[in-house]
């Protein structure tokens, strides 16, 4: 199929089927489940694939592995990736399709995701027999959580028979207005590492604390000192976060607590400092809380590798989405810190990780990502479901 008659029918059926899949949507968003227990959205995606006569498989658990095939035979294989979790967020959006469970919330735009290759692959069976190659749609659970369910897909296959030759993926973001993209070659998103420290002194009266080896103020010590990690330890050129968000000292006005209890996050987009960092901050730590009195134990989880899109690949992706949304709707986007266990893929074969917009200031959607009023502009469905479909296509070489 020409290229521009192939871009035509593409925007065609992805406004025909615009509302099916702002129903899929919504009904995804209205029913969230947590990290690894996306029974009925599993169920969900299944019966849908159903409908359309894709062929599917259970991988990871929850997840799920299917594959469309042109009529046209070609060795050729490309992957689509969509993640299916939510988080433990009590939604405060005031709409029709809020959160059915309370204290859970597709507040990361996994709804949008999952809905949105459910549109992609609509589109791809109508064509079925005007286009060659396969293309692998991955369904993943677990990705706001350790080990990351990406992980978990690798270990099961999701890789081979077929293997892709590229993995595509995408990500609501709200401060992208919708109907365009922003995306980066080269390293795009950070690791992520779990900091956990306890620091045990001797608790007692808070009117004496010279009988006391108060962890409270060691933990503070802690704290500021270990930010020496980023700004004098951690080359400029290497992007380097450690932040705590967690902190419990469970004493009183006047009582000194025994122990004080850490968490934090580390992310790097190094793989060598990322190492050395760990070492550097449980040395530190542990010297400091030593040099006080105190002990100090050190838990670093180590969590997601960083991001990196490879550079031909994203260099093709950046070019076929300028055609199909126009040049000026492909943004080029800056390093970002977060963390996403899409990195997992992006370690193990050619990827292209890109944000896709979802905002709108005049409608007033704007909430960030992890927050209870995150919503998205529902236009941007239109527009995900059928750029996806002419990227994954033109990969394939039609």
């Amino acid at each position: 199929m020409p290229e521009l008659m192939l871009k035509t029918e593409i925007k065609r059926l992805s406004q025909k089927i615009h509302g099916d899949v702002v129903k899929l949507r919504r009904h995804l968003h209205s029913y969230p489940e947590l990290s690894f227990q996306e029974h009925k959205t599993s169920a969900f995606i299944k019966s849908h694939l159903d409908v359309l006569g894709i062929p599917w498989k259970p991988v990871a658990g929850t997840g799920i592995e299917a594959l469309i095939s042109g009529k046209i035979k070609s060795e050729k294989v490309i992957a689509l990736r969509a993640d299916i979790d939510a988080l433990p967020i009590h939604e405060k959006n005031d709409v029709e399709y809020a959160s059915q469970h309370p204290g859970v919330m597709h507040a990361c735009g996994h709804d949008f995701h999952t809905s949105s290759l459910l549109g992609t692959a609509q589109i791809l069976t109508s064509l079925q027999n005007n286009f060659s190659g396969t293309i692998k749609l991955l369904f993943q659970p677990g990705e706001e959580v350790l080990p990351g369910g990406a992980s978990l897909m690798i270990k099961d296959g999701v890789l081979d028979n077929p293997r892709p030759s590229a993995i595509l993926g995408q990500h609501a973001m709200p401060r992208i207005e919708v109907g365009k993209i922003g995306i980066r070659s080269g390293k795009h998103m950070a690791s992520m590492d779990a900091v956990i420290v306890r620091i045990k002194g001797k608790g007692g009266h808070g009117a004496e604390p010279h009988n006391n080896v108060d962890p409270v103020v060691i933990a503070s010590h802690i704290i500021i000192a270990l930010q020496q990690i980023v700004s004098r330890l951690a080359n400029p050129g290497d992007p380097t976060v450690l932040s705590f968000g967690k902190v419990i000292a469970n004493g009183a006005i006047n009582v000194i607590p025994d122990e004080v209890y850490l968490e934090g996050t580390f992310r790097a987009m190094n793989e060598r400092w990322r190492d050395e960092a760990h070492r550097r901050m449980t040395d530190m730590a542990e010297g400091i809380a030593k040099s006080m009195g105190a002990t100090c134990t050190m838990q670093i989880i180590r969590g997601f590798p960083f991001l990196i899109n490879e550079e031909k690949l994203t260099a093709e992706i950046k070019t076929h989405a300028s055609e199909y949304l126009g040049e000026g709707n492909v943004l080029e986007e800056d390093i970002w810190m977060a963390a996403e266990d899409f990195a997992y893929y992006s370690q193990a074969a050619d990827s292209c990780f890109y944000l896709c917009g979802v905002g709108n200031v005049a409608k007033g959607i704007t909430s960030t990502l992890h927050s209870p009023t995150f919503n998205i502009d529902e236009k941007a469905l239109e527009v995900s479901t059928g750029l996806m479909a002419y990227l994954a296509l033109k990969r394939l070489g039609n």
